[in-house]
């Protein structure tokens, strides 16, 4: 057999009529159902066509009866590997297929601890069978294509090749994530978010430390110890609700101009680049006000947090002297 005649039997797609309005009421959202829809036809049709030319096989079987066709012994995971099946997949074929007398097992010569598994006398018959079928299911497949825009197969092979680049699942979480940036707004600080800027900076502090004093001093007077003294706060607020805080606080330092702190994003919308979105609103607030160097502190518990900074550009300092009890780690961003 050709390889052209596996394709065959796999691609064959049959005329049974497919619930039309419910896929165009769901659109793209049910692909998967669409394609199991249209797996289940064509199975159902293929094994019709294996009664059709009295060959009695179940139509999941045809890519093994396939690699072993040319006489070669091989082994179940070099079979899985070759169609693209796992390796319990592929061995519990192997025994329905031998249960049938379609298959037999082979020993390695040289190793004895490895299985190998070949066409019996009556499997090498059954795929010369199906040569024939294969010839008309082709035939079959050809007047299907031939009434069609496009060619379900190439078709195929290049949505397998895009998701194998990159799969459904991470398009998806792209695309959520581009969805609801709309839903995403930074904005300056007011006087009414004041419970709101206490309260996600105390909830992220109290998971592993205790608020000192020295947060209290910013949280229960941002006002005063932030905004008075030269500072900033943005507010993100996520479908018109206040879910994230950050601060840009003036320094009294040689060294640095402001310091980004007391970044806090509520739990419940973490993973949406919230705690990115404010940050880069500080840093690009800072270049606005002339700010030549950003500094921040923090712990290297909070693993996502510092990876933002990394990846915004802040570097970490070889020495610093924390003003928090949790700091362990303080890092530096020169402004350009």
């Amino acid at each position: 057999m050709k390889k052209a005649v596996y394709i065959c039997v796999i691609n064959y797609v049959s005329n049974n009529i497919m619930n039309m309005d419910f896929f165009d009421k769901t659109g793209k959202m049910a692909i998967g159902s669409r394609l199991r829809m249209l797996t289940d036809t064509v199975t159902a049709d293929a094994s019709r066509i294996y009664e059709l030319y009295g060959i009695d096989i179940k139509p999941k079987w045809f890519p093994i009866l396939f690699v072993l066709s040319d006489g070669e012994k091989k082994t179940i995971t070099g079979i899985a590997k070759e169609i693209g099946h796992t390796h319990p997949s592929v061995s519990n074929m192997v025994r329905e297929m031998a249960v049938k007398g379609l298959v037999k097992g082979a020993e390695d010569k040289e190793d004895k601890r490895r299985n190998f598994i070949a066409l019996s006398n009556k499997g090498m018959k059954t795929a010369a069978m199906l040569t024939e079928a294969c010839k008309d299911v082709a035939t079959a497949v050809e007047s299907i294509s031939k009434n069609t825009r496009n060619d379900l197969w190439r078709a195929i092979g290049e949505w397998e090749e895009l998701l194998s680049e990159k799969s459904l699942l991470q398009r998806v979480k792209e695309a959520r994530k581009i969805r609801e940036k709309d839903d995403i707004k930074v904005i300056p600080y007011e006087p009414c978010h004041r419970d709101i800027f206490k309260s996600l900076n105390e909830n992220w502090i109290t998971q592993h430390w205790k608020v000192e004093p020295h947060d209290l001093e910013y949280l229960n007077h941002p006002q005063e110890y932030i905004i008075d003294k030269g500072g900033f706060i943005f507010v993100a607020t996520y479908k018109n609700t206040p879910v994230g805080v950050c601060a840009l606080c003036k320094m009294d330092s040689p060294a640095y101009d402001y310091e980004l702190a007391k970044l806090a994003v509520s739990t419940d919308v973490q993973g949406k680049g919230i705690g990115t979105l404010l940050c880069k609103a500080v840093i690009d607030k800072a270049k606005a006000m002339g700010a030549k160097m950003l500094f921040l502190e923090s712990n290297t518990l909070l693993k996502p947090a510092i990876h933002t900074y990394r990846k915004l550009g802040f570097k970490e300092l070889a020495e610093y002297h924390p003003a928090y009890e949790r700091g362990n780690i303080q890092m530096e961003l020169v402004l350009k």
